[in-house]
């Protein structure tokens, strides 16, 4: 998901640095200050992808779903062909406790983007969270088939959204 984003036009440098900026104050943890980079990116960009993309990360570190959400639905309909928009939206939905917003977002867009082994597994997240344990396990079993060497299981063990299916999960050792 994030590939598609990076390949996108560069923003012009001094701006550039201000988002480079405010990605390593991200990276070290320091959500407020990254905010007060991505302030001083000049205000006709703020709206580039990669720029929003940022801001995305900023309302997530500080748990601020609502804006997070706003930024993903933007992201959503600026790039309609990429999974980054509908994946976060859907996200931050479900940590706003409206899992079947959640769910509704995601399902109808799983296939356009057939590769993406993490949509199936936040799908099978939804899917269990709001009782659907079949179609849960549905959706973690083509997680896993997809993400190929990434041990899925062992995550899914350790993911309370999936705590309906540790049980089974666990016997399939």
């Amino acid at each position: 998901m994030e590939n598609k984003l990076r390949k996108m036009k560069k923003l012009p440098l001094p701006d550039q640095r201000c988002l480079d900026a405010a990605e390593g104050w991200l990276g070290l943890g320091d959500h407020m200050a990254a905010n007060e980079e991505l302030e001083q990116i000049s205000p006709e960009l703020r709206a580039h992808p990669v720029v929003l993309k940022v801001q995305y990360m900023i309302f997530e570190t500080a748990k601020k779903w609502e804006e997070a959400a706003e930024i993903a639905q933007t992201m959503a309909k600026l790039l309609p062909e990429n999974p980054w928009g509908p994946f976060h939206l859907a996200y931050s939905l479900h940590e706003l406790k409206r899992t079947q917003a959640a769910y509704d977002t995601l399902k109808p867009v799983a296939d356009r983007f057939p590769n993406e082994w993490l949509m199936r597994y936040n799908l099978a997240c939804y899917a269990c969270q709001l009782g659907h344990l079949k179609e849960a396990e549905q959706w973690l079993g083509k997680a896993i088939d997809l993400a190929n060497k990434k041990d899925i299981r062992q995550m899914a063990l350790e993911d309370e959204d999936l705590k309906p299916l540790w049980e089974k999960l666990r016997g399939l050792d």
